[in-house]
């Protein structure tokens, strides 16, 4: 499977650049692909030229023309990303692994806001929380970034952007869409899938605002697969989000931003794999608000960071021991402060500096143990540097450190460095090679230090270490191609020892390859390909599922301006789950999930300017009947469409 991917994007490369080389050059789309502008990296606006990072930017325009999408669908397509459980019923958790990484490696930004649910185990944020009509862009950063961002930025970064207002006095948008969610077996549930959203925004002199609020149902089909003729129950999906956003210029050096966020969702879940109920529900909500002051100044620009964020998640569950249906309340709150100064020395030089500090408690009831607030709870105090070097004949370095203060395990330093080199940059083609090295660590969350049954008060933090390595190639306007090599090791990683039933520190190595290649063939239709391989010689228990290969290969067409289409297939390798009980076969060993592939379809046509778009999807066209997570339902060919509204 490996060499077939490998061979696959290699001749895709081959023939692209055999049959399109004698394709003009348009230095206007050069110039701006070269000029992308990224914040991730370093905090501030820096061309992503100028960084050895790799970041991986989700534009306006590519949300809108994946509307109808969830931001996890989105997320699945990038390479060296594969999300667990994307393809099943929108009740079931999702799983970011990234780079062979856990979710626990994965830290999520929403506009520059460390978000994490202090109520979970791993303390990971949920993507279903974030509507994808509030978002203006994605920004994805590869690597361990604990310098700039703290804990959890071990193998990635997602800085999701929200949404800007108009400069236009008023403006907004709405939009509504319907479709099925139905297995490969199962294709009886038209209509189904609903989604709604409203956005008002716009600028009154310095005053500026942002309203948005989406409503979204899903229905049709069971969480859990049956193994029999019997037909399980549907499991539903309720879901509200809501977005405030204010913002005020004082001058044009001086300026304020308020955000409030208030998220929920309902849902009904089954009792594990091939297991049906129909008492299991849950709920859980988050609220957000803070607030960002900024001054610019002659020489750089100073901002403050501040937000409380609040996560609440019930769940009623039957119990089949006692026969009983038992109640579980968690409560997570985070308190986030971050100060952060660039300051330019040159042109060439920028220093920026920060300090950050976090609080986070956790309080929990179940009828298996109770976490107190008033001992589950920790603060860091995390100041830290970076110096960014840009200079005038293509090398650009970056370099910095962190010192987090723990007031549970004492502190950790971390450090990152990274290269970035033009080696060609003329009229006809850019090469870029870069390389990092950079250290992360990751705290243990207040579950896996203070639960009753399973916590252990004296887990280390968990530090990984990441190399890579690649190049970014561009020829004219029609062909990029860049390709990273990674390796990252794992020390005092945090899991689960099953014989102990407790948490405890072991170690883990992973390494692979990550591949993305585009090819504009005509003005109106582009190709796009990606490939990943990662290898790792040790997983987890309850969460592995990592595919040793994925290939996500895409087609756009886009006609007369207005019409765009477009189809991606995703050829997904072998997974394995470890049956620890024996539940689905012999105890001890691992179950191999087979490797499968999908292919979608959406389209989109705008009127009236693009005063209207129309839109609509076919989503695992082959009906492809596959495990995404062993003995859950997995969806089928399904169908949505919509119509979006601009004012």
């Amino acid at each position: 499977m490996k060499k077939q991917f490998i061979i696959g994007v290699m001749a895709f490369n081959l023939v692209s650049t055999t049959f399109f080389a004698q394709k003009k050059t348009s230095q206007k789309d050069k110039v701006e692909t070269l000029q992308e502008v990224v914040v991730t990296a370093t905090k501030f606006n820096l061309k992503k030229e100028n960084t050895g990072k790799v970041i991986h930017k989700i534009t306006k325009k590519e949300l809108q023309q994946n509307a109808g999408k969830t931001v996890i669908e989105i997320l699945n397509t990038i390479s060296g990303i594969d999300i667990r459980g994307v393809n099943s019923n929108p009740t079931e958790p999702r799983s970011i692994n990234i780079r062979g990484g856990r979710s626990r490696q994965v830290l999520i930004l929403i506009d520059g806001v460390a978000v994490t649910d202090q109520s979970a185990i791993n303390q990971e944020f949920d993507l279903r929380l974030i509507a994808l009509n509030q978002i203006e862009s994605i920004e994805i950063l590869k690597g361990a970034s604990s310098t700039l961002y703290g804990s959890g930025a071990a193998t990635a970064v997602i800085n999701i952007i929200l949404n800007k207002a108009s400069k236009n006095k008023i403006s907004g948008s709405f939009e509504t869409s319907v479709g099925s969610n139905n297995t490969a077996s199962y294709s009886e549930s038209m209509l189904s899938d609903r989604n709604q959203n409203i956005n008002i925004n716009g600028s009154f002199g310095s005053f500026n605002f942002l309203g948005s609020f989406s409503l979204t149902g899903v229905d049709g089909m069971s969480s859990a697969k049956s193994s029999t003729n019997s037909e399980f129950e549907n499991d539903a999906y309720y879901g509200k989000n809501g977005l405030l956003k204010l913002g005020y210029n004082f001058n044009k050096n001086i300026t304020v931003e308020t955000f409030l966020n208030f998220d929920e969702f309902d849902y009904e879940f089954d009792g594990g794999a091939f297991s049906d109920s129909n008492q299991n529900s849950g709920n859980q909500k988050q609220f957000r608000v803070g607030i960002k002051p900024n001054l610019s100044y002659s020489k750089g620009q100073l901002y403050l960071l501040a937000s409380v964020n609040s996560i609440k998640r019930s769940l009623n569950q039957f119990n089949t021991f006692s026969n009983t249906l038992d109640t579980y309340q968690f409560d997570g709150k985070s308190i986030f402060l971050d100060l952060v100064n660039k300051y330019e020395f040159s042109k060439q030089f920028q220093l920026i500096t920060g300090i950050n500090y976090q609080n986070h408690s956790n309080n929990s009831v179940t009828p298996f143990a109770t976490i107190d607030r008033e001992i589950a709870n920790f603060n860091t105090l995390d100041p830290y540097a970076s110096l960014v070097y840009i200079s005038n004949y293509g090398v650009s370095v970056n370099f910095g450190g962190r010192l987090n203060m723990h007031n549970v395990y004492g502190n950790q330093f971390v450090y990152d460095g990274n290269l970035a080199y033009s080696v060609l940059k003329d009229n006809t083609t850019t090469l870029k090679i870069l390389s990092s090295y950079s250290t992360a660590f990751i705290a243990p969350s207040l579950y896996q230090l203070y639960d009753g049954y399973s916590g252990n008060i004296d887990l280390k933090p968990e530090t990984n270490e990441t190399f890579e390595a690649g190049f970014d190639l561009r020829y004219q306007d029609w062909l990029s191609l860049d390709v990273v090599y990674f390796n990252r090791n794992e020390v005092n990683a945090i899991i689960y020892d099953n014989t102990s039933y407790s948490y405890g520190n072991s170690s883990s190595d992973a390494n692979g390859l990550e591949v993305n290649t585009k090819v504009d063939i005509t003005s109106f239709l582009s190709m796009n390909a990606s490939y990943t391989h990662i290898n790792r010689n040790k997983l987890e228990d309850f969460n592995d599922y990592i595919p040793a290969n994925k290939f996500v290969g895409g087609i756009d067409i886009t006609l007369y301006n207005n019409a765009f289409i477009n189809f991606t297939y995703r050829n997904v390798g072998e997974r394995t789950i470890f049956d620890r009980y024996g539940s689905f076969g012999s105890a001890g060993e691992d179950v191999i999930l087979e490797n499968y592939q999908v292919l979608d379809f959406m389209t989109n046509y705008k009127l009236l300017g693009e005063t209207v778009t129309l839109f609509a999807a076919v989503t695992n066209i082959l009906n492809e009947d596959y495990d995404d997570i062993f003995g859950y339902s997995t969806r089928g060919r399904n169908y949505k469409v919509g119509v979006r509204f601009q004012f």
